[in-house]
């Protein structure tokens, strides 16, 4: 077990490149599933979360080779039967649950034990199992495993939520699925369309990418591929609120900037400005954060949604850096029933925070916090407390951090290198 030790009040200046999209690699490295020739990801994330999901593709028997630090090679040229996945492996992240599409549509069976994950609130599986019985499935629910079997057959695929995981199983599934499947209430987020990109390369012809109606012409076969994952959009907004509550000046290398557009736009209300040269997003240093209250001199007001609205990752980030805000703002976060319980933690340090019910905070800022001790539920709430205790008067320690390193790669290191004071300690008692 380890902690994060940070001394706060330092400035974080300096040039940051971003990771890739923790949310794209997970579903492109379970479609590497879907063909017997090899694929090549490249911009691989080196978190947690990414390990977990190599290991339950090794225990499929899919051959991975790290070929250099961020790029990875897949083979799952014949997986041996059974295939099914570890109960422990799949414990450990949600994503587990994006190879059921892939095992179902190559092999006509897929026994998946329930995913893992974030402890942020019910996260429903209907809409996956309404997607594949769309495509042809027999589900059955009748033992401690979800049990798919049948071909699947191209269909028609309508959400009753633009669920993110269940868009990419049933895009993998139609993907090897020969004939038109429509995909409706689709998810449309960056990720999502990563997902797509890829499936176009390796065979399958998508129209409507980006949009919330996906049309997929799948093949009886797919190929293999070279690619390379997107920029992670949520890291980036997590970095430019670093940048913001500490005062310092961060240049954020080869961004999408389309991916951003709406990130930027709420961090302007919360008076965080930012601004683009080419690629690159520049944060301007020492601003002044003043919150920007809504026509008619009403409170201001940040909810997350779907895309292309404001993500729901990065609503404990806005909560944290709205700390340092003057003004006040209430944040919305109707997706998630538990994402805003750790706010108890940044009261503690001194925030000026009323939890009005498990949606809706309203945050008074700004705010002087003080160091504390800590311990991290999930991957953005402890983002969200790294942010506060790097702003903070004094010293903090954050424990459980593994949840921190599920999402964000070496991020002890490059917050050094960005000026924080920040040390990872082992907490293992020291044999006498």
């Amino acid at each position: 077990m380890e902690k994060f030790v940070i001394d706060g009040g330092v400035p974080l200046s300096g040039t940051v490149i971003p990771a890739g999209n923790k949310n794209a690699a997970l579903p492109i490295l379970a479609a590497s599933a879907l063909t017997a020739d090899e694929v090549v990801v490249r911009n691989v994330p080196r978190i947690r979360d990414v390990e977990a999901m190599l290991s339950i593709l090794e225990g499929l028997g899919v051959r991975v080779e790290w070929r250099s630090d961020h790029e990875v090679a897949l083979l799952a040229s014949d997986l041996p039967a059974p295939r099914e996945i570890d109960r422990r492996q799949a414990e450990a992240i949600r994503a587990s649950v994006l190879l059921a599409g892939p095992l179902l549509a190559r092999y006509g069976h897929a026994q998946m034990p329930p995913p893992g994950g974030d402890v942020i609130g019910r996260r429903r599986l209907d809409p996956h199992l309404d997607a594949f019985a769309c495509l042809g499935a027999e589900i059955d629910l009748s033992g401690r495993d979800i049990v798919l079997r049948g071909r699947t057959r191209a269909g028609d695929v309508f959400m009753d939520e633009p669920s993110v995981m269940a868009t990419e199983n049933a895009l993998m599934a139609a993907a090897l699925t020969p004939g038109s499947t429509v995909i409706g209430n689709a998810a449309c987020e960056p990720h999502v369309q990563d997902l797509a990109r890829m499936l176009v390369k390796m065979g399958a012809d998508i129209q409507g990418i980006g949009s919330n109606v996906l049309t997929v012409h799948g093949r009886d076969e797919l190929q293999g591929c070279v690619h390379e994952i997107a920029p992670d959009h949520i890291e980036i907004g997590s970095f430019m609120a670093l940048a913001g509550v500490t005062g310092g000046e961060l240049r954020i290398k080869d961004t999408v900037p389309d991916d951003l557009r709406m990130i930027r736009l709420v961090f302007d209300r919360i008076g965080l400005r930012t601004d683009l040269d080419g690629p690159d997003v520049l944060v301007p240093g020492d601003q002044q954060l003043i919150v920007q209250r809504d026509a008619g001199e009403f409170t201001a007001k940040v909810q997350d949604g779907p895309w292309p609205a404001f993500p729901a990752d990065l609503t404990s980030i806005v909560i944290a850096m709205a700390t340092q805000s003057a003004g006040q703002v209430l944040i919305h976060e109707w997706m998630f029933e538990n994402r805003m319980i750790f706010t108890d933690k940044l009261v503690n340090m001194g925030a000026n925070i009323t939890l009005c019910d498990p949606h809706r905070a309203i945050v008074y800022g700004p705010t002087r916090l003080r160091g504390e001790r800590l311990e991290s539920p999930d991957i953005r709430a402890g983002m969200a407390m790294l942010i506060a205790a790097l702003c903070a008067e004094g010293r903090s320690e954050i424990g459980n951090i593994r949840q921190i390193d599920r999402g964000y790669e070496r991020i002890d290191e490059r917050l050094r290198e960005l000026g924080a004071r920040i040390e990872r300690v082992s907490t293992q008692p020291v044999p006498a």
